[in-house]
Protein backbone atom coordinates (compact mmCIF):
# COMPACT_ATOMS: atom_id res chain seq x y z
CA UNK A 1 0.00 0.00 0.00
CA UNK A 2 2.98 2.33 0.50
CA UNK A 3 4.97 1.11 -2.50
CA UNK A 4 7.41 -1.08 -0.57
CA UNK A 5 7.72 -4.19 -2.70
CA UNK A 6 9.90 -6.15 -0.30
CA UNK A 7 13.55 -7.05 0.02
CA UNK A 8 15.86 -10.04 0.08
CA UNK A 9 18.52 -11.04 2.63
CA UNK A 10 21.02 -11.96 -0.08
CA UNK A 11 23.64 -9.28 -0.78
CA UNK A 12 22.58 -7.39 -3.95
CA UNK A 13 19.53 -9.64 -4.27
CA UNK A 14 17.10 -6.75 -4.25
CA UNK A 15 18.83 -5.04 -7.17
CA UNK A 16 17.71 -7.30 -10.05
CA UNK A 17 14.26 -7.58 -8.44
CA UNK A 18 13.99 -3.79 -8.49
CA UNK A 19 15.15 -3.65 -12.10
CA UNK A 20 12.44 -6.17 -12.94
CA UNK A 21 9.84 -3.95 -11.30
CA UNK A 22 11.09 -0.98 -13.30
CA UNK A 23 10.88 -3.04 -16.48
CA UNK A 24 7.28 -3.93 -15.59
CA UNK A 25 6.51 -0.21 -15.17
CA UNK A 26 7.94 0.50 -18.59
CA UNK A 27 5.87 -2.27 -20.19
CA UNK A 28 2.74 -1.09 -18.37
CA UNK A 29 3.53 2.52 -19.32
CA UNK A 30 2.71 3.70 -15.81
CA UNK A 31 4.35 6.63 -14.02
CA UNK A 32 6.10 4.64 -11.28
CA UNK A 33 9.78 5.01 -10.45
CA UNK A 34 11.54 2.13 -8.72
CA UNK A 35 14.14 3.07 -6.10
CA UNK A 36 16.62 0.43 -4.95
CA UNK A 37 18.63 0.92 -1.75
CA UNK A 38 21.82 -1.04 -1.07
CA UNK A 39 25.21 -0.75 0.59
CA UNK A 40 28.55 -0.30 -1.15
CA UNK A 41 29.31 -3.97 -0.46
CA UNK A 42 26.55 -4.98 -2.89
CA UNK A 43 28.47 -3.36 -5.75
CA UNK A 44 31.03 -6.18 -5.44
CA UNK A 45 28.47 -8.67 -6.76
CA UNK A 46 28.30 -9.53 -10.45
CA UNK A 47 24.54 -9.12 -10.66
CA UNK A 48 25.00 -5.37 -10.17
CA UNK A 49 26.81 -5.02 -13.49
CA UNK A 50 24.09 -7.01 -15.23
CA UNK A 51 21.39 -4.87 -13.63
CA UNK A 52 23.06 -1.57 -14.53
CA UNK A 53 23.56 -2.74 -18.09
CA UNK A 54 19.95 -3.86 -18.53
CA UNK A 55 18.56 -0.71 -16.89
CA UNK A 56 20.58 1.49 -19.25
CA UNK A 57 19.83 -0.63 -22.31
CA UNK A 58 16.09 -0.45 -21.68
CA UNK A 59 16.17 3.11 -20.30
CA UNK A 60 14.22 2.02 -17.26
CA UNK A 61 12.66 4.38 -14.69
CA UNK A 62 14.90 3.17 -11.87
CA UNK A 63 17.06 4.92 -9.29
CA UNK A 64 19.94 3.01 -7.68
CA UNK A 65 20.84 4.47 -4.26
CA UNK A 66 24.15 3.29 -2.80
CA UNK A 67 24.60 3.98 0.92
CA UNK A 68 28.35 3.89 1.45
CA UNK A 69 28.92 3.35 5.17
CA UNK A 70 32.45 1.97 4.64
CA UNK A 71 31.76 -1.41 6.24
CA UNK A 72 30.39 -4.74 5.11
CA UNK A 73 29.65 -6.77 8.26
CA UNK A 74 33.06 -6.34 9.97
CA UNK A 75 35.21 -5.65 6.92
CA UNK A 76 36.15 -2.06 6.05
CA UNK A 77 36.02 -0.85 2.49
CA UNK A 78 39.80 -0.87 1.98
CA UNK A 79 40.06 -4.67 2.33
CA UNK A 80 37.20 -5.30 -0.11
CA UNK A 81 37.69 -2.81 -2.93
CA UNK A 82 40.82 -1.19 -4.38
CA UNK A 83 41.07 2.48 -3.47
CA UNK A 84 41.10 3.40 -7.17
CA UNK A 85 37.69 1.82 -7.69
CA UNK A 86 35.04 4.36 -8.62
CA UNK A 87 31.49 3.11 -8.10
CA UNK A 88 30.05 6.22 -9.77
CA UNK A 89 32.44 5.74 -12.66
CA UNK A 90 31.27 2.15 -13.09
CA UNK A 91 27.62 3.25 -13.21
CA UNK A 92 28.48 6.08 -15.60
CA UNK A 93 30.34 3.65 -17.86
CA UNK A 94 27.16 1.60 -18.10
CA UNK A 95 25.32 4.67 -19.35
CA UNK A 96 23.59 5.88 -16.18
CA UNK A 97 23.27 9.42 -14.87
CA UNK A 98 25.25 9.67 -11.61
CA UNK A 99 25.58 12.03 -8.66
CA UNK A 100 26.76 11.87 -5.05
CA UNK A 101 26.53 13.70 -1.76
CA UNK A 102 27.06 13.58 1.99
CA UNK A 103 24.50 11.17 3.36
CA UNK A 104 24.39 12.80 6.80
CA UNK A 105 23.20 16.09 5.33
CA UNK A 106 19.45 15.56 4.98
CA UNK A 107 18.96 18.70 2.90
CA UNK A 108 21.66 17.71 0.43
CA UNK A 109 20.22 14.21 0.15
CA UNK A 110 16.75 15.65 -0.49
CA UNK A 111 17.97 18.12 -3.09
CA UNK A 112 20.12 15.66 -5.03
CA UNK A 113 17.44 12.98 -4.94
CA UNK A 114 14.65 15.32 -6.04
CA UNK A 115 16.72 16.59 -8.97
CA UNK A 116 17.48 13.02 -10.01
CA UNK A 117 13.92 11.76 -9.66
CA UNK A 118 12.65 14.71 -11.70
CA UNK A 119 15.18 13.82 -14.37
CA UNK A 120 13.98 10.22 -14.49
CA UNK A 121 10.33 11.35 -14.67
CA UNK A 122 11.21 13.51 -17.66
CA UNK A 123 12.52 10.46 -19.52
CA UNK A 124 16.19 10.83 -18.58
CA UNK A 125 16.66 7.12 -17.97
CA UNK A 126 18.12 5.27 -14.99
CA UNK A 127 20.34 6.95 -12.41
CA UNK A 128 22.83 6.00 -9.71
CA UNK A 129 23.37 8.00 -6.52
CA UNK A 130 25.98 7.40 -3.83
CA UNK A 131 25.71 8.89 -0.35
CA UNK A 132 28.55 8.58 2.15
CA UNK A 133 27.38 7.90 5.69
CA UNK A 134 28.25 5.68 8.66
CA UNK A 135 26.81 2.69 10.51
CA UNK A 136 26.65 3.48 14.23
CA UNK A 137 25.27 0.13 15.33
CA UNK A 138 26.00 -3.48 14.54
CA UNK A 139 25.71 -5.00 11.08
CA UNK A 140 22.44 -6.74 11.89
CA UNK A 141 20.59 -5.69 15.03
CA UNK A 142 19.95 -2.79 17.40
CA UNK A 143 23.05 -3.01 19.57
CA UNK A 144 26.51 -1.43 19.57
CA UNK A 145 29.46 -3.70 18.75
CA UNK A 146 32.61 -1.60 19.14
CA UNK A 147 33.97 -4.17 21.63
CA UNK A 148 34.58 -6.58 18.73
CA UNK A 149 37.48 -4.41 17.61
CA UNK A 150 36.87 -3.98 13.90
CA UNK A 151 36.70 -0.20 14.33
CA UNK A 152 38.15 2.21 16.86
CA UNK A 153 36.19 4.02 19.53
CA UNK A 154 37.63 7.30 18.26
CA UNK A 155 36.27 6.67 14.76
CA UNK A 156 32.87 5.80 16.19
CA UNK A 157 32.73 8.91 18.39
CA UNK A 158 33.76 11.16 15.50
CA UNK A 159 30.99 9.86 13.28
CA UNK A 160 28.47 10.00 16.12
CA UNK A 161 28.91 13.79 16.05
CA UNK A 162 27.79 13.67 12.42
CA UNK A 163 24.38 12.15 13.19
CA UNK A 164 22.07 13.54 10.47
CA UNK A 165 19.22 14.19 12.89
CA UNK A 166 21.41 16.03 15.38
CA UNK A 167 23.04 18.04 12.58
CA UNK A 168 19.65 19.15 11.26
CA UNK A 169 17.97 20.04 14.55
CA UNK A 170 21.10 21.85 15.71
CA UNK A 171 21.31 23.89 12.51
CA UNK A 172 17.74 25.16 12.82
CA UNK A 173 17.33 25.06 16.59
CA UNK A 174 14.42 22.62 16.39
CA UNK A 175 13.04 21.08 19.59
CA UNK A 176 12.20 17.45 18.82
CA UNK A 177 11.50 16.37 22.41
CA UNK A 178 7.77 15.85 21.81
CA UNK A 179 8.45 14.06 18.52
CA UNK A 180 10.85 11.64 20.22
CA UNK A 181 8.14 10.82 22.80
CA UNK A 182 5.56 10.13 20.08
CA UNK A 183 7.96 7.94 18.12
CA UNK A 184 8.93 5.96 21.22
CA UNK A 185 5.26 5.38 21.97
CA UNK A 186 4.74 4.04 18.45
CA UNK A 187 7.74 1.75 18.81
CA UNK A 188 6.57 0.47 22.21
CA UNK A 189 3.08 -0.15 20.81
CA UNK A 190 4.52 -2.13 17.90
CA UNK A 191 6.53 -4.32 20.28
CA UNK A 192 3.49 -4.90 22.51
CA UNK A 193 1.42 -5.87 19.47
CA UNK A 194 4.09 -8.38 18.40
CA UNK A 195 4.51 -9.84 21.90
CA UNK A 196 0.78 -10.17 22.49
CA UNK A 197 -0.17 -11.53 19.07
CA UNK A 198 -0.82 -15.28 18.78
CA UNK A 199 1.27 -17.43 16.52
CA UNK A 200 -0.31 -18.21 13.12
CA UNK A 201 -2.34 -21.38 12.98
CA UNK A 202 -0.69 -24.29 11.23
CA UNK A 203 -2.76 -25.85 8.47
CA UNK A 204 -2.14 -28.55 5.88
CA UNK A 205 -3.39 -26.40 3.02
Amino acid sequence: SVGMMGSTPIVAGSIPVGVGLAFASKLARDSNITIIFFGEGATEEGVVAESLNFAALQQLPVLFVCENNYYSVYSPLDVRQPKERDRLGIARAHGLYVDSGYGNDVEAVYSITKTTVDRIRQGGGPAFLEFNTYRHREHCGPYFDNHIGYRTEAEFEQWLKECPIERYVSKYGIDVTDLRVVLQQEIDAAFRFADESPFPEVTNE
